[in-house]
């Protein structure tokens, strides 16, 4: 049995092409192998297999360990990102471990405590915007689910440490803004410190910086041994593992900027997509805003997170445009098969999110922006996998959901924006995600006016 076929492009040009432009390579691979290929992208050499099949990516996620075993050394790459403890870089039972003491903060039923604060926190941000000017929606809804993280996962609202952590979070965020700053991760022998001025240079001295403040905030918390705050960062200070044991500082400092950067950032990104694409049609803005009105003023956030047109309209937005391109790499332990190819172990498997979400035999003019596509048809998690799936899944899905459909909620029911071109947005590589290219550039024009009530309203309210 053969193996899966390989790109005949020399590696170092296809490593360069994944860095630079990651949509024109899967694109350009996808016309030739369109379920299955092997690529030189990571060093891996030919070892590296992307699946894009719907049947091939469930073996891929369900497997057991023995067949693909998700390894953390697999991720070394974002090791200066969020550290050698980071759930991302732990596997076998340390992952399994921790991934049982950092959920309990992100089950549904806390998510209602979270809905106020993102509503609240979006209305405060925009509240201070410029009207009639053009901002990048990107930079505003990194703002955004700063302020959301900051306040959900350590508690801070106000004060100087809390400006402190939001700026190093975004400066750190923006160093991998560009595919010429984001190949630094990519190849680890430009990782050198050439002082201040150098982007590598600059990424140390601001982690060095926030590492501070992270364990100046640890250390305080662990005097104040307050077990009544429920923020996400006191949540797993008081988390004990089966052996009664807590987290150590440097184990909560890598899970916190695990879920920091990986959270906000990501999240962010999709509410920038949405904003572009609800305002790029203007027929689907009509219908979300039409759905928003009719729950009258001052609705609930959990009445809002159940608004099934939102819900097509995010849904569709983290399809067309996935932030992840790539699930949690696998790796192969023995051989085996996978659409009639032959695998041998240590081969190292991803599920392309992109690719998958592109499929014309899973969804139709796959191109373009159809929200009722989530209300006509249920997507199995081997069809629609933003979030990725198995033992990898993550664990923020519930909390990204809610920020995504609440932060988009609270904008279109209280202003009224327009394109600042109807330029088409393109994706960009931003350090290991896809990000718009000129990120959504928008003009707030005013205040929204609160929809004119209906005779029956008027007669109910008589």
């Amino acid at each position: 049995m053969k193996l899966p076929p390989q790109l005949d492009t020399p590696r170092f040009l296809q490593r360069l092409t994944w860095i630079a432009d990651p949509v024109k390579y899967m694109e350009t691979a996808f016309q030739k192998y369109p379920d299955i290929f092997r690529a030189e992208v990571l060093g891996f050499g030919g070892n590296l297999v992307f699946v894009h099949h719907p049947e091939a990516i469930k073996k891929l996620l369900t497997s057991d360990r023995t067949t693909f075993f998700a390894s953390g050394k697999v991720n070394e790459m974002l090791k200066p990102l969020v550290g050698d403890y980071s759930i991302f870089l732990l596997e076998g039972d340390r992952h399994k471990k921790r991934r049982k003491l950092l959920l309990p903060p992100f089950h549904r039923e806390r998510m209602q405590a979270y809905g106020n604060l993102i509503c609240n926190s979006t209305a405060k941000i925009f509240a201070q915007l410029p009207l009639n000017q053009t901002v990048t929606a990107r930079t505003l809804t990194q703002d955004v689910s700063l302020q959301v993280i900051l306040e959900a996962v350590y508690g801070l609202q106000t004060g100087e440490r809390s400006k402190q952590i939001k700026k190093l979070l975004t400066d750190i965020g923006d160093v991998f803004r560009s595919p010429l700053t984001s190949a630094f991760l990519f190849f680890p022998s430009w990782q050198k410190d050439l002082g201040a001025w150098s982007p590598w240079g600059y990424f140390l001295r601001q982690q060095k910086q926030l590492d501070r403040l992270i364990y100046q905030e640890i250390a305080e918390r662990r005097e104040e041994g307050n077990q009544d705050r429920q923020d996400i960062l006191s949540l797993l200070m008081s988390a004990r593992d089966e052996q009664g044991q807590p987290m150590t500082d440097r184990e909560l400092r890598d899970e916190l900027m695990t879920l920091m950067l990986a959270g906000h950032e990501t999240t962010a990104t999709s509410i920038a997509w949405a904003l572009y694409w609800i305002h790029h049609l203007p027929e689907v803005r009509s219908k979300l805003l039409a759905e928003l009105d009719s729950l009258g003023e001052s609705p609930e956030p959990m009445a809002i997170a159940q608004l099934p047109y939102l819900n097509a309209v995010c849904q569709e937005t983290l399809r067309i445009c996935p932030v992840g391109m790539l699930t949690f790499p696998r790796v192969v332990q023995k051989p085996t098969e996978l659409l009639d190819y032959h695998l041998e172990p240590g081969m190292v498997v991803v599920g392309c999110i992109y690719l998958a979400h592109q499929r014309e035999d899973i969804y139709p003019e796959a191109k373009q922006f159809k929200p009722e596509r989530f209300l006509d048809k249920q997507y199995s998690p081997y069809e629609f996998i933003t979030f990725g799936g198995g033992v990898r899944r993550c664990i923020g899905e519930a909390l990204a959901q809610m920020e995504l459909k609440l932060v988009i909620a609270t904008i279109l029911s209280n202003y009224e924006i327009d394109l600042a071109s109807q330029k088409l947005e393109k994706p960009k590589r931003r350090g290991v995600t896809l990000a718009p290219d000129n990120g959504v550039k928008i003009i707030i024009k005013g205040k929204r006016k609160p929809p004119a009530k209906s005779i029956s309203q008027q007669k109910a309210i008589a």
